[in-house]
């Protein structure tokens, strides 16, 4: 895999791909496709899009522009919605769209995952504004799907471009795109005809999507099947865990396990943690295996200070949040924005969510202001406090400021040895308190930045010894820290979903996953009871 800017490129470029029958080759196992779609009849139509009709299903032998039905991949059952670009550029009319909602709906009751392969025009101009209406129906139907906590996966294909779009090819949870392939809302060249400019080249091809965000990975069709496995894979439920799930409250520092000498100036934590040589997120990321990367927001902004994958630790899958911990990259709003997609993605789907802390701080700057910098952080802790699925922080490293605050609630907190939290970097508190930055490791001891002062306030729940040797030991560091994550994440996660494919108890119903969606009370309450507590504390001066 060779990493872009944005989202990953797996392999090479191969042919577009134009016809159903032949992406559900390369998409499902063999044989194992059962079609949903029932006959359609256009009825009485005007001459002209009759004959249109009847040359595109000679071509495809089909009867419209999508085909849907029951597969699997990788041994998963799926819901599978393909487009065949021969018929009618792929267009979507109102039995078209009457077809695919329909897969939504059929997947929502039997409790399947969707991967959908959409390559198309639009909306059939031939049926106007009748087509272009029946997307409503779409993303309705789209919208009670998602509710069942069941992935949706999207492989965009060349092309794919208007309503199509603009509806069900840009709400996969995790979407993935054909090499060159051409997306986007508009094709060029509609573009220039309305608009009379002709748009930059490069803009609507997938790898800038990548680049930009809007995209997960550009994946080569023969590549497709064997990383949707993977992704359904890791974006399945719980299938372990304790009975319960216990979501108690941090233990006091006393009972703490503490595997590790905690330093006792903080400033030594400090320079440690801001030496190059220390483990980042990526670490931790490259200790874990069989990860999924995604990009960006999917919806327009990317930013390195934050990445997000998805990994499984033991037999839970978790989303993992982290801040890449670059000394000289602070966070800036769009790393906030990506967090929070990986935040919403995990309560969405039922998923663990790990939280990793290593970050300098947030961007000081106009730009960032002007994009809301201070709205993000609060918008983060607020998307994590109401969670209802597990979630686990990890205190890596650096701990400065709102950034560092933002990723911060959980069920259990798990620390490095030399992790630190601070209001400010050391520096600029001293710079406020003593008018010089000078100061800075007297305010670091004073303010209880380090772990000694965390432990006192009662918010960790097991320390994890960074090696005296530095460097040379950071990766049995990483593999204890990525035990005792997984230890944790099992303690508090409850067992409680049947398998991919599991229908709703009653025929016709929808399984809505329970607990997906944040509610008073529950777990969001017994998670912040740790720090109302801190409240409670008394002060050390």
């Amino acid at each position: 895999m060779a990493r872009r800017r944005g989202g990953p490129v797996i392999a090479a470029p191969d042919r577009a791909l134009q016809g159903a029958a032949e992406v559900l080759d390369i998409l499902v196992d063999p044989g194992t496709f059962q079609s949903w779609d029932d006959p359609v009849d256009h009825g009485h139509l005007e001459e002209d899009y009759a004959r249109d009709l009847g040359r595109a299903r000679e071509v495809t032998g089909l009867d419209e522009a999508v085909v849907t039905g029951r597969a699997t991949i990788g041994g998963r059952p799926v819901g599978v919605i393909a487009s065949d670009f021969r018929f009618l550029g792929g267009t979507i009319g109102v039995l078209t769209a009457r077809r695919i909602a329909a897969a939504f709906r059929r997947a929502a009751r039997e409790g399947l995952p969707v991967v959908a392969a959409p390559s198309s025009g639009g909306t059939r101009m031939q049926e106007g504004t009748h087509a272009f209406l029946a997307m409503l129906d779409i993303a309705e139907a789209l919208r009670v799907f998602r509710e069942t906590g069941r992935a949706y996966l999207v492989y965009l294909r060349h092309p794919t471009t208007g309503g199509v779009m603009a509806s069900w090819g840009s709400l996969g949870h995790v979407t993935f795109a054909e090499p060159g392939a051409l997306v986007g809302f508009l094709g060029p060249r509609a573009v220039e005809a309305i608009t009379g400019e002709a748009i930059p080249e490069g803009v609507q091809r997938a790898e800038n999507l990548a680049d930009v965000g809007l995209v997960d990975a550009v994946v080569s069709p023969s590549q497709i099947r064997s990383v949707l496995d993977r992704a359904l894979g890791l974006m399945s439920a719980p299938d372990g865990g304790s009975p319960a799930g216990d979501v108690t409250g941090s233990p006091p520092a006393s009972q703490v396990a503490v595997r590790a000498a905690v330093p006792t100036n903080p400033w030594d934590a400090v320079l440690a943690t801001r030496d190059a040589r220390y483990p980042r997120f990526q670490d931790l990321v490259r200790s874990l295996g069989d990860v999924l990367p995604l990009s960006g927001t999917a919806e327009g902004a990317a930013e390195s200070g934050v990445g997000v994958v998805l990994a499984r630790f033991g037999r839970l899958n978790a989303v993992v949040v982290g801040q890449t911990g670059d000394p000289g990259r602070p966070l800036g709003p769009d790393s906030l924005r990506i967090a929070r997609r990986g935040i919403r993605l995990a309560g969405e789907l039922g998923l663990a969510v790990v939280t990793v802390i290593d970050t300098p701080g947030a961007t000081l700057s106009a730009a960032a202001e002007e994009g809301g910098l201070a709205g993000q952080i609060a918008r983060t802790l607020g998307d994590l406090t109401a969670l209802q699925v597990p979630t686990v922080s990890v205190l890596l490293g650096q701990g400065c400021g709102g950034a560092a605050l933002a990723l911060l609630p959980a069920d259990r907190t798990v620390a490095s040895s030399h992790a630190w939290i601070s209001p400010l970097p050391p520096e600029g508190a001293s710079a406020i308190v003593h008018r010089t930055p000078d100061l800075a490791p007297r305010v670091a001891r004073h303010q209880g930045i380090g772990l000694g002062g965390l432990l006192r306030l009662g918010i960790v729940d097991e320390v994890v010894a960074y090696p005296a040797g530095g460097a040379a030991g950071n990766e049995e560091f990483l593999a204890g820290l990525r035990e005792r994550i997984g230890d944790h994440l099992a303690q508090v996660t409850p067992a409680e979903r049947g398998p991919v494919g599991t229908p709703a108890a009653e025929p016709g119903a929808v399984p809505v996953r329970p607990g997906v969606t944040g509610t008073a009370g529950g777990r969001p309450e017994a998670r912040m009871e740790r720090y109302r507590r801190i409240v409670g504390l008394p002060l050390v001066a």
